[in-house]
């Protein structure tokens, strides 16, 4: 059985999710989220008659403070932390990966993602690229999914569901398909790989960590890969024209929101997308992207 978990990320609903599987081996959970939201994980646990000391496997996508902030705090309880080789050192020692946010960040760090402490390699387990981990009669498949970033796996279990991450970009209560765009490793064309990776996986189920269950895979990810190239073209001559980031970032905001509610998303969810994908660091991602690239 899989318990989408809502982590009410900023008090938004459906915004961050973490999954608990129950397996004949044990709990297991898909995603931390932040250490911001830890309460309200173990809240989220609680209610299903479960305690977080009994999760003795926790499967990150990336390390995104989103998907793994709250990471160390499982650690602490037992927990080995599946992740990608890529992410591994950083969850081993944090400190460059929190001030490279701060950055960002600035005082905002404590509110929005909270602390980040190292995790002993003990708890850490690099995932090479079609590794399976058996959890009792339940196999966890690792899928190198780069494109949002370097250190993204898709989770497949057995073969009936994916837990996608964020490779399969942010869909809220059925609204539109978005790409998060975050620096610094958008990679559109590695990105588009890994989409199409998804399309011939044998799981029809995806879990979104923004937001839950999604049925409709193909035409999901027809609808993600076509707003990430019109996302890509409509800052290029942004970038050409070198506006002033300031002035593209409220653009983009005013595009995106003007594009959700042509698609029907409410002043209600609104919050929900902007908070699990803020314009402003898909301007930045994107940015990044047009200047490594030759146009």
């Amino acid at each position: 059985m899989i318990h989408t978990l809502d982590l009410q990320f900023l008090d938004h609903a459906d915004t961050i999710a973490a999954f608990l599987v129950e397996t004949s081996g044990g709990l297991v959970l898909v995603e931390a989220g932040p250490n911001s939201t830890f309460p309200a994980l173990q809240q989220a646990v609680a209610a299903k008659g479960f305690k977080l000391e009994d999760v003795k496997n926790v499967f990150l996508s990336h390390i995104h403070f989103d998907h793994a902030g709250a990471a160390w705090c499982l650690a602490d309880l037992g927990a080995t932390i599946h992740v990608h080789p890529a992410g591994y050192k950083h969850l081993a020692e944090p400190s460059k990966l929190y001030n490279s946010a701060k950055m960002i960040y600035g005082d905002q760090m404590e509110r929005l993602w909270g602390e980040m402490r190292p995790i002993k390699e003990e708890n850490l387990n690099a995932v090479e690229n079609g590794q399976k981990i058996a959890v009792g009669d339940s196999v966890f498949k690792a899928h190198h999914t780069p494109g949002h970033a370097v250190h993204h796996i898709a989770w497949q279990l057995d073969e009936d569901v994916v837990f996608t991450g964020d490779v399969a970009g942010i869909c809220i209560d059925g609204g539109p398909v978005v790409a998060p765009c975050p620096p610094p490793d958008i990679n559109i064309e590695h990105w588009q790989n890994s989409i199409n990776l998804l399309r011939h996986l044998p799981a029809q189920k995806m879990y979104l960590t923004h937001f839950g269950l999604v049925s409709n895979k193909q035409a999901h990810l027809d609808e993600l890969e076509n707003r990430l190239l019109a996302w890509k073209n409509w800052i290029l001559p942004h970038f050409e024209q070198k506006t002033p980031k300031e002035t593209v970032v409220a653009l983009f905001e005013q595009y995106v929101a003007d594009d959700l509610r042509a698609h029907g998303v409410d002043a209600k969810k609104l919050p929900s997308y902007e908070s699990a994908n803020p314009a402003f660091m898909s301007v930045v991602g994107l940015l990044r992207y047009w200047s490594q690239k030759p146009v």
